[in-house]
Order: C-alpha cells, then sequence, then structure tokens
C-alpha cells in the first residue's frame, strides 16, 4: 500500500467554495503503510505492510527495517505522526533522531524535513512539561519547558544551517518565540508614548516577524502563519489587529477547526467588551465541534461571569452557575483533566465548596502545565485563597502566593487587583493598618475597585471611632472625609445597573455613624435603606411581590422581624428630629422584635437591649409630655435594675416639673445623698439650683457656684457642664453689676473676662460644646457690644443646640441692629417652639413692635405691641411692669395719632388712641402708688400729668381737626364713591351685552355648521351610489370562472387602426379609430420631441418591425430592430427597468397597445375610456414621428393580438418568473461563518449577517446584482 501524504504544504491554493469535512488533526496519516522489502537477489522485492494503528511501543526491529531498505524520508515522518497521533510523542522522537542518522548519508536538505517535524515535537513536548519542577523532585531529573525550547532552539538552528530561508522554519520560530515568551515575566508598566523593550515583548515582537516572513513567502496563503500573526498582536494587546486576522482565517478557511479561528475571535471581542457576540463565536465553535475542550471551558467562563452579573440569592444566579459548571467545565475537565484553564476554573468552584486538597492538586497543575501567564496567576491565587482561609493560616506563605499571583500579572498598576486586596486584608490582620490603606488606595487609583474603597472607608472609619471612643483631642475630620467619599462611592456604584452590585448594609451602617454628629438627616437616610432593603429580603422570602402595596399592619409585623438595634437607632433619629409619635413606635416595635430575636439567637443579651430602649422609650414620652407613661417605664427599669441612676434621675426631674414646690425638691434632696457623688447628678442639682436659688451681690456665696466649684475639686476637673455653669454664674453676675463709673465697668468686664475663660475651657475639651459658644456669644455682646461676631455664632449654633434660648438672643440682637423684621421673626419662633407661655418673650415681641412702629410711624405696629403687652400681663398679672408696658404703649400710639397726617388716620383710630390714653393716665397713676414701681415714682406721675393735661389737649384737637377733615371731604367722597358704583355698573351691563351677542353668534355658527354637515353627508351619500352603480355597470362574469370581474375594454377589428395615406378618403367612421388614451405620463422625452404640427407637410416615416430569431433572448437588448416602410400602428419603447418609466409585464402589454399606438381620433368620443365623465374636446389629429434609436423596443404587429385568457396569463407570468431565482442561493458558507467573516470585511455570499456582523460591519458581496427581465 502506498503512502498516503498531504496534498499541499502550509496552507491551500485556492479558496474553498463549499463548506467541506473539517480537518482533523493527523487525519492524513493512512492507517497502514507498505514498504518495499527486497529479495534474497535484489533483483525481486516484496511489500511487507505495517500497520499505523497497531504500532509496537518497541521500535528497535522497526527502525532497523527501515535503515536496512534505505526508505525516503516522508516514511520517517509518517510513521512518527503514527506515533504521535496516539500520544506516544517519545517513541515518535526516537524515530525521527534514527531517521536523521539514517539521512545523514545523503544530502544534507534532505534532513530539513525530518528536522522540522522534530521541532514541533520539542514543541508538543514543551506544552506538556511543567514550568518548574515540582515539589519533591530534583530539579536536574525533571524535563521542564525551558528544557524542551532549548532542544527545539537547538534543532531549529542546525536546520538554519542547512538552508535558512527553507519556509516551514519560519513558522516553527515564530511558535517557539511565543512560547519563549510566556515563561518570561510580564513588563513592568512604562511612561505613556514610551515603547516597551522588555525581554517578553521582544520575544513576541521577533515572532510577530516570523510568522509575517511566514505568511510573506506563502503569498498569504499560509493560514497557520496568520494564525501566529493574530496570536502575537492578541499577546501585545492589540486586538482590533488580532481580530480582523482571525476573521481573515475564518473568510479563507471556513473548514478550520483545530486550530479554531472562532476561539480567537471570541477571546479577541471579549478583550474589547463585546461578550455577547464573543459567546456566540465560542458557541459557533462548539456546534462544530462539539468535542472541542477550548470551547467548552470559553462557554463555561461566559457563564460562569454572567451569573455574577444577579446576587446570590437570584434563581438566575443559580441557574446560570449550575449550568455553567455541569454542562460546559465538567465535560471540558472530563476531556482532557491536565488542560491548564479548566483546572484553574474547577479549583475555585471547589474553593467555595471548601474541598482545599482538591484546590491544592488543581492549582499546582494549572500553574505546571499552563503557557499563559494569566492562568499561572490564577493558580497562586487558588493557593494563596485556600491557605488564607485556614483556621490558623501561615501568613508567610499567603503573603508570597498573593505576591506570586500579582508578579505574574505584571506587578504594580498592572497586577492582580483580587491579589493585591488580598495583600491589603493580610496587613490588615497583622495589624498594619497604615500599610493596608497606602496599598488599598494604589489598588483604587488604578482599577476603582468597589470592595477595596469598602474596605478603605472601614479603615477611615473604625479610626475616626477609635478616636471618639477614647476621647482624644486629634483632629479626625480628614479622615472622616475619606471615609465618606470612599462609602459613598461604593453606594453610588450600588445605583449603576450594569455593574449589578448587591448592596451591603455595613456600608450603609458605618455612613450612618460618621453622619450622626454633624449631618443627621443623611444619617436617618442610610438607617431607612438599611430598613427598605432588609424588609425587601423578607417579602422575596416570604415570596411577596415588592412592589405590592403594603398595609400598616403588615409593614408593622415586618418591622417585628427586623433587628432591634436597627430599629432603636431609627427611633434615636426619630427623637432628634422632635418626631416623638415616630420614635414612639419605633420603641415599642423594636420591644416587639427584641422577644423574636431572642428566640431566634440565645447568644444575644436580650437584657441589655429591653433596658436601652426601654429608657428611650421613657424619655419619649417624657418629651411628649406623657410624663405618667414615662414614670411607669421608669419604675419597670428600676424593678429590673435597682441600681439604674439614670432612671432615679429622671424619676426625680419628672417629680421636681410635677411637684415643684413640695415632692420635687425631696426627690432631688433623695437623689443627692444617695448618687451624690454621679455626673450626671450633680448636672442635674446645679440645675436646680440655677432655677431656685437667691439672687445675692457677692458670688463667693452663690450656692451653684460653690456646687459647680466643689464639683471641679473633688469629682471631674474636666466636667463640661460644670465648666459651663460657671461660665453662666460669672456671665450672670456680671451682667447685674453695676456700670455707673468706670472702675465699675472695668470690674464688670473683668467678670466677663472669666466667664469666658470658663466656656474657653469647656470648648478645648469639646470643640462642638454649643452652649460654651452661645456663653461666649453673650459676652461678646453685653461686653464688647461686638453685635456682628455674635450673630455669627448664634447662626452657627441654631441649628445644633434645638433651644427656645438661642432665638432669643438671636431676637435680642437684631433689635439691637435695627433689623426689626428678623429680630420679630426669632422672637416668633421661640415663642411657637416652647415659650409660648413665657411672658418674657412676649414682652419681648412688644417692645420690638413698638421699635418697629416708632421708625416707620405705622399704628398698626403699635397695635400689635399692645397685643403683646396685654398678652403677658394676662400670663402674669401680678407683674406690675408688664403694666407699666402696657401704659407706655398707649401713650406712645396717642403720641403717633396726633401726630400723622390726617389722610393717614381715621377718626376712630384717634378716638382710640385717647381711650387708651386715659387708660395709660389711670395705670401710671395706680403703679406710681405701688410699693415697688419700675421707675422712680416721681418720674412715673410725671409721665402721667404730661399725659392727663398736654397730650389730652393734643389728642382732644385732633379729634375736632379728624372730624372736620372727614365732615369736608364726606361730600367729596360720597360723590365719587357714587360715580364709581355708576361706572361698576355701566362696564357690568357692557360685559352682560357683550357674553349674549357672542354667546348668538356661537349658535348662529352651529346652526350653519349643522346645515353644511347636514348637506356634505348627502352628498357623500350620493357620490356613493353613483360610484356603486358605475361599479356595478363596470362587472361583467367571467365565462371561464363564472366570477364577478372588472369589464374589459373592447379592442378594436384588425385593421381599423390603420391611418389613412395623404390623399386617401376616409370610409370608414369614427368608431373605426377609437383607441385607449395614453396614460398619464407615459410619454417619453422622444415621443414629445417628436409630435409636430399638421401644418409641416407629409415627412418620410419609417417604422421599426422586430425581427424575431428562432431562439428567444432573456433581454430585450438581444432583439434585432429594422426598418418597416409599413405606416402602422406603432408601440412606444419600453424601458428597461433603468429608465424613468417601469417596465411592465409582458401579459399587459399584449392586452393594452400603446397609447403612442392607439390615440384617440379627434372629435370623437373613445368608446373604450368608459371612465371618463367628460368627452375629450375635439383636437387635431398629431403626426408623430418616431426618430432612431438604439432602444429595444417593441411593437405591435398589424393585426392586434387575440385577447389572453386567465389561464394563459398565469403561465405567461410563471416564465417570466424564471430567470429570476439567484445562481448563489445554493452556495457560500454557513451562517455562524459568513457573520464573523462579514465582521472583517470579508466576502459573503449570503444576505444574512449575524451578530458579528452588526457589531463590527457587514461585509459586501463582490457578485453581481441579478438582473430582471
Amino acid at each position: 500500500m502506498a503512502p498516503f501524504l498531504n496534498g499541499y504544504t502550509n496552507g491551500h491554493h485556492h479558496l474553498p467554495t463549499e463548506p467541506r469535512a473539517a480537518d482533523v488533526r493527523f487525519s492524513d496519516i493512512p492507517s497502514a503503510l507498505d514498504i518495499q522489502v527486497r529479495g534474497a537477489d535484489d533483483t525481486e522485492t516484496e511489500a511487507v505492510e505495517i500497520s499505523l494503528e497497531e504500532l509496537l511501543d518497541d521500535t528497535t526491529e522497526l527502525c532497523q527495517l527501515l535503515v536496512s531498505e534505505n526508505v525516503e524520508k516522508r516514511v520517517w515522518m509518517i510513521i512518527a505522526l503514527a506515533y504521535a497521533r496516539q500520544g506516544k510523542m517519545d517513541l515518535a522522537i526516537d524515530i525521527l533522531n534514527n531517521g536523521l542518522r539514517s539521512l545523514s548519508r545523503g544530502s544534507a536538505k534532505e534532513k530539513l524535513g525530518p528536522l522540522g517535524l522534530l521541532c514541533w515535537m520539542f514543541l508538543g513536548k514543551s506544552r506538556q512539561a511543567p514550568r518548574v519542577a515540582p515539589e519533591g523532585h530534583p530539579a536536574d531529573q525533571v524535563q521542564t519547558k525551558d528544557h524542551w525550547l532549548s532542544a527545539a532552539t537547538s534543532i531549529l538552528n542546525e536546520a538554519s544551517r542547512i538552508n535558512p530561508s527553507f519556509p516551514p522554519l519560519y513558522l516553527a520560530r515564530g511558535v517557539l518565540y511565543l512560547l519563549r515568551a510566556s515563561l518570561q515575566p510580564p513588563s513592568k508598566p512604562v511612561a505613556i508614548l514610551a515603547t516597551d523593550h522588555s525581554e517578553r515583548v521582544e520575544s513576541i515582537r521577533q515572532a510577530l516577524k516570523c510568522f509575517e516572513e511566514a505568511a510573506r513567502v506563502s503569498s498569504g496563503r499560509n493560514m497557520m502563519a496568520v494564525m501566529g500573526t493574530a496570536r502575537a498582536h492578541f499577546s501585545l494587546g492589540r486586538y482590533p489587529d488580532a481580530l480582523k486576522e482571525y476573521q481573515e482565517v475564518l473568510a479563507k478557511m471556513p473548514h478550520l477547526q483545530d486550530p479554531d479561528p472562532r476561539i480567537g475571535i471570541g477571546c479577541c471581542l471579549w478583550q474589547l467588551g463585546h461578550k455577547e457576540e464573543a459567546r456566540e463565536s465560542w458557541e459557533r465553535a462548539l456546534e462544530l465541534n462539539p468535542e472541542s475542550k477550548v470551547a467548552l471551558i470559553l462557554n463555561g467562563l461566559y457563564h460562569l461571569n454572567d451569573s455574577w452579573n444577579h446576587p446570590p440569592k437570584d434563581p438566575s444566579f443559580v441557574s446560570k452557575y449550575r449550568r455553567a459548571v455541569r454542562e460546559y467545565m465538567q465535560i471540558s475537565y472530563k476531556q482532557d483533566t491536565n488542560m491548564p484553564l479548566t483546572c484553574a476554573s474547577f479549583g475555585a468552584y471547589f474553593l467555595t465548596l471548601k474541598q482545599y486538597d482538591k484546590v491544592e492538586a488543581l492549582a499546582r497543575k494549572a500553574i505546571q502545565l499552563t503557557d499563559v501567564n494569566a492562568i499561572a496567576s490564577d493558580g497562586w491565587y487558588l493557593l494563596a485563597r485556600k491557605e488564607h482561609s485556614q483556621d490558623s493560616p501561615d501568613y508567610s506563605k499567603v503573603i508570597d502566593f498573593y505576591g506570586r499571583a500579582d508578579a505574574a500579572r505584571g506587578g504594580g498598576d498592572r497586577g492582580y487587583v483580587p491579589a493585591r486586596f488580598g495583600l491589603a486584608q493580610l496587613q490588615v490582620l497583622q495589624q498594619d493598618v497604615d500599610g493596608a490603606k497606602f496599598r488599598l488606595e494604589k489598588v483604587i487609583q488604578t482599577s476603582q475597585s468597589t470592595e477595596a474603597m469598602m474596605l478603605l472607608g472601614a479603615l477611615y472609619a473604625e479610626e475616626v471611632f477609635a478616636n471618639q471612643a477614647n476621647g482624644m483631642k486629634e483632629d479626625k475630620s480628614a479622615e472622616a472625609k475619606k471615609a465618606m467619599s470612599y462609602l459613598e462611592a461604593v453606594r453610588m456604584a450600588w445605583r449603576d445597573t450594569q455593574k449589578k452590585i448587591q448592596p451591603d448594609l455595613s456600608v450603609l451602617v458605618y455612613l450612618a455613624r460618621l453622619y450622626e454628629v454633624d449631618q443627621p438627616d443623611k444619617a436617618m437616610q442610610c438607617l431607612q435603606q438599611v430598613e427598605r432593603i432588609s424588609t425587601e429580603d423578607l417579602l422575596e422570602k416570604k415570596n411577596m411581590p415588592k412592589e405590592a402595596e403594603i398595609d400598616e399592619a403588615t409593614s408593622t409585623q415586618l418591622r417585628e422581624e427586623l433587628p432591634p438595634q436597627l430599629l432603636n437607632n431609627l427611633g434615636c433619629f426619630h427623637y432628634q428630629s422632635e418626631k416623638y409619635d415616630l420614635a414612639r413606635d419605633f420603641y415599642q416595635t423594636a420591644l416587639n422584635a427584641l422577644v423574636k430575636f431572642g428566640e431566634r439567637d440565645e447568644t444575644i443579651d436580650t437584657d441589655a437591649l429591653v433596658t436601652t430602649i426601654s429608657y428611650n422609650l421613657a424619655r419619649t414620652y417624657e418629651a411628649a409630655g406623657l410624663l405618667d407613661d414615662a414614670r411607669t417605664v421608669y419604675d419597670g427599669l428600676l424593678a429590673r435594675h435597682a441600681d439604674y441612676t439614670d432612671a432615679r434621675t429622671r424619676l426625680a426631674y419628672i417629680e421636681l416639673r410635677q411637684n415643684p414646690t413640695d415632692g420635687g425638691p425631696k426627690a432631688i434632696n433623695a437623689l443627692a445623698e444617695s448618687d451624690g457623688s454621679d455626673l450626671e447628678v450633680r448636672a442635674l442639682l446645679g440645675w436646680y439650683l440655677s432655677r431656685s436659688k437667691k439672687r445675692l451681690g457677692n458670688i463667693a456665696e452663690d450656692q451653684e457656684q460653690r456646687h459647680y466649684k466643689h464639683t471641679l475639686q473633688l469629682h471631674e476637673k474636666h466636667d463640661r457642664y460644670s465648666l459651663t455653669g460657671m461660665g453662666n454664674v460669672y456671665a450672670m453676675y456680671a451682667r447685674e453689676m453695676k456700670r455707673a463709673t468706670e472702675k465699675e465697668r472695668e470690674k464688670r468686664s473683668a467678670e466677663y473676662t472669666r466667664a469666658v475663660q470658663y466656656y474657653d475651657k469647656a470648648l478645648q475639651l469639646d470643640p462642638k460644646n454649643a452652649y460654651a459658644a452661645q456663653g461666649i456669644a453673650i459676652a461678646l455682646v453685653e461686653d464688647k457690644k461686638d453685635l456682628n461676631s455674635a450673630v455669627q455664632v448664634f447662626s452657627k449654633i441654631k441649628d445644633t443646640v434645638r433651644d427656645s434660648s438661642v432665638h432669643i438672643n438671636l431676637g435680642h440682637i437684631f433689635c439691637e441692629l435695627k433689623q426689626y423684621s428678623r429680630s420679630i421673626e426669632n422672637y416668633e419662633h421661640a415663642l411657637h417652639k416652647d415659650r409660648a407661655s413665657d411672658p418674657q418673650v412676649l414682652a419681648c415681641l412688644g417692645r420690638v413692635q413698638l421699635l418697629k412702629g416708632k421708625q416707620d410711624k405705622n399704628p398698626v405696629a403699635m397695635k400689635s405691641s399692645l397685643d403683646y403687652s396685654r398678652r403677658a400681663l394676662a400670663i402674669a398679672p401680678s407683674q406690675i411692669h408688664f403694666q407699666f408696658n402696657i401704659a407706655f404703649v398707649q401713650i406712645q400710639l396717642a403720641q403717633l395719632m396726633y401726630t400723622l397726617p390726617e389722610s393717614q388716620r381715621t377718626l376712630f383710630d384717634v378716638q382710640s388712641a385717647s381711650e387708651g390714653l386715659d387708660e395709660a393716665i389711670e395705670s401710671l397713676t395706680e403703679i406710681a402708688k405701688s410699693p415697688n414701681p419700675p421707675y422712680p415714682k416721681h418720674d412715673i406721675e410725671q409721665r402721667a400729668n404730661m399725659g392727663r393735661n398736654t397730650m389730652r389737649r393734643q389728642l382732644e384737637r385732633a379729634i375736632q381737626s379728624q372730624r372736620e377733615y372727614e365732615d369736608k371731604n364726606a361730600a367729596r367722597l360720597q360723590e365719587a364713591r357714587e360715580k364709581r358704583e355708576a361706572e361698576n355698573r355701566k362696564r357690568e351691563e357692557a360685559r352682560i351685552a357683550a357674553e349674549a351677542a357672542a354667546a348668538e353668534e356661537k349658535r348662529k355658527i352651529a346652526e350653519e355648521r349643522q346645515k353644511m354637515l347636514e348637506t356634505s353627508r348627502q352628498l357623500t351619500a350620493k357620490r356613493e351610489e353613483e360610484e356603486r352603480r358605475k361599479e356595478e355597470a363596470d362587472m361583467t362574469t367571467d365565462e371561464e370562472t363564472g366570477e364577478k370581474v372588472k369589464r374589459k375594454k373592447k379592442q378594436r377589428a384588425a385593421g381599423a387602426g390603420k391611418r389613412k395615406k395623404k390623399g386617401e378618403d376616409s370610409d370608414t367612421n369614427d368608431s373605426g379609430s377609437d383607441r385607449p388614451r395614453r396614460k398619464k405620463g407615459r410619454k417619453s422625452a422622444t415621443e414629445s420631441s417628436a409630435v409636430t404640427s399638421m401644418d409641416e407637410g407629409t415627412k418620410t416615416k419609417k417604422r421599426r418591425k422586430l425581427a424575431r430569431g428562432g431562439k428567444p433572448d432573456k433581454y430585450k437588448s438581444s432583439e434585432m430592430v429594422v426598418d418597416s416602410d409599413d405606416d402602422d400602428n406603432i408601440q412606444a419603447p419600453a424601458t428597461n427597468g433603468t429608465g424613468a418609466e417601469d417596465s411592465e409585464p409582458d401579459a399587459e402589454m399584449s392586452d393594452a397597445p400603446s397609447p403612442a399606438a392607439h390615440a384617440p381620433t379627434p372629435g370623437v368620443a373613445s368608446d373604450l375610456d368608459e371612465e371618463e365623465a367628460a368627452p375629450s374636446r375635439p383636437r387635431k389629429r398629431p403626426v408623430r414621428r418616431i426618430e432612431e434609436s438604439d432602444d429595444e423596443e417593441k411593437e405591435d404587429d398589424d393585426e392586434a393580438p387575440p385577447t389572453a385568457t386567465t389561464a394563459e396569463r398565469a403561465a405567461a407570468e410563471d416564465e417570466d418568473e424564471e430567470p429570476k431565482r439567484n445562481a448563489f442561493s445554493d452556495a457560500g458558507p454557513s451562517m455562524v461563518d459568513e457573520s464573523v467573516g462579514a465582521a472583517g470585511g470579508g466576502r459573503v455570499v449570503s444576505e444574512n449577517a449575524g451578530a458579528m456582523g452588526e457589531a463590527f460591519g457587514e461585509g459586501k458581496t463582490d457578485e453581481p446584482a441579478e438582473r430582471e427581465s
């Protein structure tokens, strides 16, 4: 049997026109080989058949036979390939070595083929060899990848010495450079626009040159060289170039499957971000070759990656993950257990199952056998994760494995982000927080990893919280801002629907704690988002739709299943926002949830949570004014914990509020005796002393001052409440000091300075102590008169200190600045907040309104001042100074009234002011007789006498003048009033008349419109009836089918349409010349220019006649046109689909003669034109001249053809349609191959284009368009 060899070398000599069976590696190796053996006399030979399917493991006898018979080189190569086909690569190499020794006696060029094949054998062994010697094996006894690559290099050098331009050597040398590059470390990052000259990149560039040279010498027919070029471009990161070359291979060899260019196309598309198109390419590769292990694992990785776009709780995640593992990865692993990519993928799967022994084996196998640095990086990362997950990990190993994983991908900015993140986690575990933060910041700069931002934000937040817990004074505002920025970036990433990141509740909790002090609204929003996410998870567990409306009862039930800590924190924020009802609901729900929570987790300290939440609930009752409910809760807490000092403190305060004179003081004294050393108790006692003490002239004898001093000296020298209280005491004492002389003012200023010192000490301990800042602002106003600085301080603290005192102080300052409107605004805010029954605030409002009325000369403001003063007196009737305020305002109002001009006041206002003056005189007289008047008695009596004498007379004159003014102007006012009323009546009457006229006009228009609509309906009905009758008249019964069809136009008799020659008399009447009119727009430009007048006389005319041959042609242009002198009917030329007019089917042209040949006779209406309503106007018969043309035309014969039947017309149409079949419809590659080829602009025959064509632009066919007949 003769040996079978390939017909081509390094590709094909022609492009495939049709898909053919896929090439299989070693498919050209025959099943048997005949060796011609010489006989004893060397004259006769016999054939010895060697089976290439059942080869022996001992090749000694076979090699001796081949050497003795001196077989040619191709025999050695075929047998070596047969051994390689069975996976016996070492025996194949031994066969080739024996063959080379046998061929050494001949020409050196005979060795080129076996040397090239031996080089490929060495390269194949390199793919299967480990990168480094496995653990426990001596390095000198293990043949690594580098060993086989060195052997391949020596063989290539030997072949190059024989013939350096041997074409197959270029391809082998390119593969050798690629494999060399896979063993070299990745290049380090280079500067922008700089060239990378690392060893690995230079090796890939050399490989690219070798592949390009191989393609050049084969004139582009060596597809393996183009594949190598694409692989080199892919390794250099030039994915568009690699994609173009892979598509070129596919377009030229669509049947190629080993190697499959579709795999490379999918990888390029994946790197370019077109993952769906990559999947389509890989699925097509798997469809053509279901046993392709590479296509299987790549499809599995796609579905594995797609599964992570869904939350782990989503059913889609489970289905996609299961499909990736079972349908693809598992089958790929069964086909080849040593494939590195499959080993790395399965190792990650077993890592999630915590089967660490399998992870170790698969990761080691992936590292040893791979030629791709990224897969080796995955293997090292699996080893690091496996060791990191142990209960007692070896940190040195973990750091080493993470470092190797990062270095395998280039390290630095180009390294492996998960490995660098793992190193940061180890640094946190080893308390190297600064190193972890530095590493994470580097990761974020290059990758914007949300996991890195989350961990870095948590580290900064923990640093801030630790500083707060330890009470350290170090400023951590910068760290807090960084933490908030990183965590907010993670929170924003959740909103990106493309990333599909599952929210992490810990991020929201961290943000809530960071926002708690400065931005409580944002903190509450974060906790509310935690509640919403947790509720959605509960709804999902209960199989309830998230979009469904939930009633209040169901919402409460769902909240009771949430963590009680979350509900308690939400209640606290609502309490701070003064939403006491909401806070109370959350606290009660938290207590109910705590019962269920304790049942689910018995390790939780439910007693501590119950105590805290109950105390918060009692404080909420207290703030809402439900003191009895608060007392009940406090009593319950004391029953559980008798030593709960805070509960006893609040009970004493409630008792003081309810019984300020009897039970309250006793409760305070009892609390001071039992818990006098507690700072909270001492703070309450100091507050009680400030409210109940007597004002003394000597500050050293002040009980409150002695109490705070005792607290600072004996209990806590840094007690902020006592320091602030001391400042308040000194400020109040300084406020009451005399300041008549310079010495008294200096002494007063010294006391304010001492108060500011205490405030400043409190601010040093707590920079956010708003009460101390408020004390400093008050001192600035009262001592230094620095109103503007005080306004800035109060404006900053009014949102922090939720107390009406801040607004009262702002009202005082704005009043001093004469900004009375803003002062009134702040006073009223304090009044509505919690000072509705405070007479002092009402008195301040009365004072500001009085000053505003005097400034603006506005009696309305004066009256408001009088109203506020009366409300203050009603609350505190025993306070005589409030009675003086009323009298003073009444006097000021009376004074304003008699100074205003008559036009700005009324008689009633002046009389009211006079009555108020009388009341003020009586009040001042009584106040002067009281034992403790607010002002000296003599001054009050003098003020009363002035009102009784001077002001009363002035008011009387004002009343008289106001009465005369109003009487004088009464008639004028009445006349103007009547005139205005008359104008208004006239205007109203005109408006009513206009509306009536408009209504009448609308009515008339509506009637006319209705008449027009009725007329239109009648005309429409009449027109429809006429059209119906006309259609019925045009319809007739078909003789063949019996159906109703439209009546056909009558054909003229044979010869009836012939025109008379000049000089002949007509024997016929007008009916013989009836012809159908020319259709609109059908006259050609040639015909239009050929129409002349009858006066031009007789001109010689030519008639064209079609000379029909025996064989009709497909196109009209093949018909011969001859001249004819017969003056017969001439048909207009028909276009060939390229002119202005469209060609018509042959059947229609036989039934409808050309308008040029059948023009109507002048003066006679055409019988065939039955659809024309009006008769045509007589006109002169034009003479038509048809110029000679090269266009192909059809023309009627002398006699009109007979009318074709329906069946004949159908047959004619079928014949016309037959030539339209696409000559290329049954040829061309398959659809996926077309789509992939179209992406690179290759020639595609089919009209369909797949997803690849849509992504990269469809290719255009080079075939001509089908022409229609």
